[in-house]
């Protein structure tokens, strides 16, 4: 099983993905971007132990606003927004056992509160 991936495809999208999921993880991307591809699948499966956390994808070539919205320098870079507000960003050289240890803290925290 892996995480249900929703396909943003204009800013408005992304804003309403934000307004309507408290716990939302942004997956930004480029098609011709090979790391991408392959840490897409890995996050996914990380996320998939946290049914709480929303997964939305966004193409940078389609939504070019992001990069300046998120101040997005390079793709792939993954965020985790709670509440409208950034806890987490990760770009490419992301370490999934780091990003397992911050998302396992959050969500500790989010569910006491």
């Amino acid at each position: 099983m892996m995480k249900k991936l929703n396909e943003l495809t204009s800013l408005e999208m992304v804003e309403e993905f934000l307004e309507n999921h408290k716990l939302s993880f942004l997956y930004v991307s480029r098609p011709e971007c090979s790391v991408c591809h392959a840490i897409l699948p890995k996050l996914r499966e990380l996320l998939d132990h946290y049914p709480l956390i929303h997964l939305g994808h966004i193409d940078a070539n389609k939504v070019e606003e992001v990069a300046e919205k998120f101040l997005i320098f390079t793709v792939p870079i993954m965020l985790l927004i709670i509440d409208r507000k950034e806890y987490i960003r990760e770009d490419r050289f992301v370490r999934f056992d780091q990003l397992k240890n911050k998302l396992e803290q959050i969500m500790e925290h989010y569910e006491i509160s």
